[in-house]
């Protein structure tokens, strides 16, 4: 049986799906906080069961007689979200899993300038830790958060965002996809794998070129100073922890840390990568 956590989530439940494709629900488990928003799974007879970062006790019964558990990250940073990851590496080993996986980052580093990729990074250290084999997922930075970035560009005419550099912008879907055929194909991959990314790095400026061209509407890419960016958030009501982390999402990319660019990801698919401008395409208004 193969757990997947999370599966409530956008990445998550999308890896469930993948994996319906492959193999019978009776394989599939899910560990959910709360398994009333996991009942269409259930009804197509994938096992749910309550599980909680914060319980590893409760982890072991979610996790129990697992094959391989898939550790979907959680939307924490910090402490905390290393704190839950090391929860659930412990609930895996204790209830037997033979590999664990975990949805890293590409750019996972001890110095990386972007908080979540030093704590993907501490989490990857537990799992050479836990004994247990694993395989360390190192996604390509989700091409929504390049969308969420943009906010209201289509009506302002404008991306104005602190300087960047080039990313790897990646869907969600074919991560999703990825993850599933990992997951079928057990031991494909020992420990991290290369940068799982879609086929092209484009900093906003390159990004507000392509919208241009889906929107009809021309926009301009504008640079902010950091301190007038973090400001702006944390005005905003973000608050300045927060704030200072969205920076470091910048401050990476300026320091090339999620340039790269690996056909792993469209071997895995077995075609090339979702190109970010279909994901603009499907998620911005048009003006034309």
């Amino acid at each position: 049986m193969i757990i997947v956590t999370g599966a409530t989530g956008q990445l998550g439940r999308q890896i469930v799906e993948s994996l319906l494709t492959r193999m019978p629900a009776h394989r599939v488990g899910v560990s959910v906080r709360d398994p009333r928003k996991a009942q269409g799974f259930a009804d197509r007879g994938v096992r749910v069961r309550q599980g909680d970062f914060t319980d590893t006790a409760g982890l072991a019964h979610a996790f129990e007689g697992a094959s391989q558990v898939l550790i979907v990250s959680v939307d924490k940073m910090g402490d905390e979200a290393v704190r839950q990851h090391r929860a659930a590496i412990d609930g895996a080993v204790a209830a037997g899993a033979r590999r664990i996986l975990y949805t890293s980052h590409q750019g996972a580093g001890s110095a990386s300038h972007f908080q979540p990729c030093r704590d993907h990074a501490a989490t990857e250290e537990a799992l050479l830790a836990s004994g247990v084999p694993f395989t360390s997922l190192r996604n390509g930075f989700y091409a929504a958060t390049a969308v969420q970035f943009l906010g209201d560009a289509v009506e302002s005419g404008q991306i104005t965002l602190p300087a960047d550099g080039p990313v790897g912008w990646t869907a969600h879907a074919d991560l999703a996809d990825a993850a599933a055929a990992v997951l079928a194909d057990e031991g494909r991959f020992d420990g991290p794998t290369p940068p799982l990314t879609a086929a092209q790095a484009l900093t906003f400026t390159d990004i507000a070129g392509i919208a241009s061209d889906v929107t009809g509407r021309a926009i301009t890419r504008t640079t902010a100073p950091d301190d007038e960016f973090r400001e702006h958030l944390v005005g905003r009501g973000v608050p300045a922890e927060r704030a200072n982390q969205l920076l470091g999402v910048f401050t990476a990319a300026r320091a090339r840390e999620f340039d790269a660019v690996d056909p792993t990801l469209a071997t895995l698919l077995g075609r090339e990568p979702i190109a970010l401008a279909t994901v603009l395409h499907e998620q911005l208004p048009t003006r034309r």
